[in-house]
């Protein structure tokens, strides 16, 4: 449940308001949040980091989950994609979480691929 909404609020969501209430849902409150400016708890430091994402300097970008979800027990793992309009700039990367209740109690996202091993 709780992956399901979170990837529904990043790209898909019409409005800020709508964005706010799908994390409410996806997260607990208590969500421990690693993110590319380091550690954050609480839902709202998700939302400053998701609102920030939809004001993207070259315009109002879309986020969409672009893999299954592989989830072996209580860890769930799925690779995303950011792209703004008019081919602006386009990041991926992969969301770790963890998930207590049906609700993401952990994340972590790691933004980019990974080099092939020398």
């Amino acid at each position: 449940m709780g992956i399901t909404q979170f990837s529904g609020c990043s790209g898909h969501a019409r409005d800020d308001a709508r964005v706010i209430g799908l994390l409410s849902q996806a997260l607990t409150s208590d969500v421990v949040f690693w993110g590319p400016l380091g550690r954050s708890e609480g839902v709202a430091a998700v939302e400053r980091f998701v609102l920030d994402l939809r004001r993207h300097p070259a315009g109002a970008g879309t986020m969409v989950r672009c893999s299954a979800v592989d989830m072996p027990g209580e860890w769930a793992r799925y690779r995303w994609a950011f792209t703004t309009p008019d081919g602006g700039p386009r990041l991926a990367g992969t969301d770790v979480v963890h998930l207590r209740q049906g609700r993401i109690d952990q994340m972590i996202v790691f933004a980019g691929d990974i080099g092939s091993a020398p």
